[in-house]
């Protein structure tokens, strides 16, 4: 019997074979279809059972989703924006199969909880700061999911002063100030001539001022997030992956400096923040955490 793990994600998809032991083999992944995203799912899903019987599956998704009807409704895949029953559709594909579904935050967090560096720690954050900024939370061991399975939707926090539209329609959320996405447009927008998160990086790195300056707000509106978020939840570590958090000092210094300004209060005094090492594949294993856990009973 076979375990899968998806993770639908802002701009690709992915899906795997999980072990007992939360890894993820036999991966395949494929850009996310604006026009049909369930068919390039299914296609994943299909491919990677192959002839398996399929026990269970995990679904990690980007937000926002709805836990307890097993819609998702991510904000940059247009085509879902209404709503879309991923969990029925996937028990079409595999009647015997058991679904769980949660926000890629939640994914993230168990993932760096089962196996990255929030291992022995019963309350921290983690956090992906990619195309978009999501993030997760465990408390007292335990994740919090929320009444529909949004909590730790860290990117949606609000950034003091900024007024920048974010896609979820309000403004100056951490997401629209600090995206890979949101820099490049923020640069693009004071002459910059890059197009990527990656560019932006490696200009910054080169003492680009634009570059420096649009990774330094990012780092700035991030260090800020996690302070309020960790003196609100009373956590001692925090885990930041996602592309975008791999752009080094000109992101980080930023980030760092921002977080000793605001952690004041004693209890978040020795806050510890570090860089994931679980790369881009943290979603993955969380979805493969939920249906190793699903199949185990």
């Amino acid at each position: 019997m076979a375990v899968l793990a998806l993770d639908i994600g802002a701009t690709k998809f992915a899906a795997g074979i999980v072990d007992p032991h939360y890894r993820v083999h036999e991966v395949r992944r494929a850009a996310a279809a604006s026009a049909d995203p369930w068919a390039v799912c299914r296609d994943l899903l299909v491919a990677v059972a192959g002839d398996n019987e399929v026990s269970a599956i995990g679904i990690g998704s980007a937000g926002p989703v709805d836990v307890p009807t097993g819609v998702i409704s991510p904000l940059n895949l247009r085509a879902w924006r209404g709503g879309f029953a991923i969990v029925d559709q996937v028990r079409t594909l595999f009647p015997d199969a058991a679904v769980r579904l949660a926000i890629d935050g939640a994914c993230l967090v168990l993932a760096e909880h089962r196996v990255g560096g929030l291992r022995g720690v019963d309350n921290g954050l983690a956090l992906t700061v990619s195309s978009g900024v999501g993030g997760g939370i465990i408390a007292d061991g335990r994740v919090v999911v929320g009444r529909t399975g949004n909590a730790g939707h860290l990117g949606h926090l609000v950034v003091p002063g900024d007024d920048t539209a974010c896609p979820c329609g309000g403004f100056g959320c951490v997401e629209a100030v600090a995206s890979g996405m949101s820099s490049v447009r923020w640069a693009r927008a004071r002459g910059w001539a890059g197009e990527s998160g990656v560019e932006l990086a490696a200009a910054a790195h080169r003492g680009d001022p634009i570059p420096l300056a649009a990774m330094a707000r990012a780092g700035t509106a991030l260090g800020q997030g996690i302070s309020s978020a960790a003196a609100l939840l009373d956590v001692d570590r925090v885990v930041i992956g996602g592309g975008f958090a791999q752009s080094g000092e000109p992101l980080w210094g930023p980030l760092r400096a921002a977080v000793a300004r605001h952690s004041r209060l004693e209890f978040i005094g020795e806050l510890s923040v570090e860089l994931s090492t679980l790369s881009e594949g943290a979603t993955l294993i969380g979805a493969g955490v939920l249906a190793v856990e699903a199949a185990s009973g």
